[in-house]
């Protein structure tokens, strides 16, 4: 369960999964690729634009202001950190 400002928030199995696995690694930067592998168990490559929908998603449903988000940050040129 998810809670935001004491509500209950919805997330997909995904959603959850991502939200859950960046969180469990404060801090540490994931590229695209290994986000596909860690969290949808992914080994050959595939289109990683899959993990930038499901962030995208994910803020909007965590985040106070999505476009500037504290808790879910984007490295550029790296890929995503959790941060909280």
């Amino acid at each position: 369960m998810v809670l935001k400002d004491g509500t209950e928030m919805h997330l997909t199995t995904m959603e959850f999964e991502l939200l859950l696995f960046l969180a469990s690694h404060p801090g540490q930067v994931f590229t695209l690729e290994e986000l596909m592998h860690k969290v949808w168990d992914y080994i050959t490559p595939v289109e990683c634009s899959t993990v930038t929908v499901h962030i995208r998603r994910l803020r909007e449903k965590v985040e106070g202001s999505p476009g500037r988000p504290t808790y879910i940050k984007t490295v550029w040129g790296t890929g995503y950190k959790f941060e909280g």
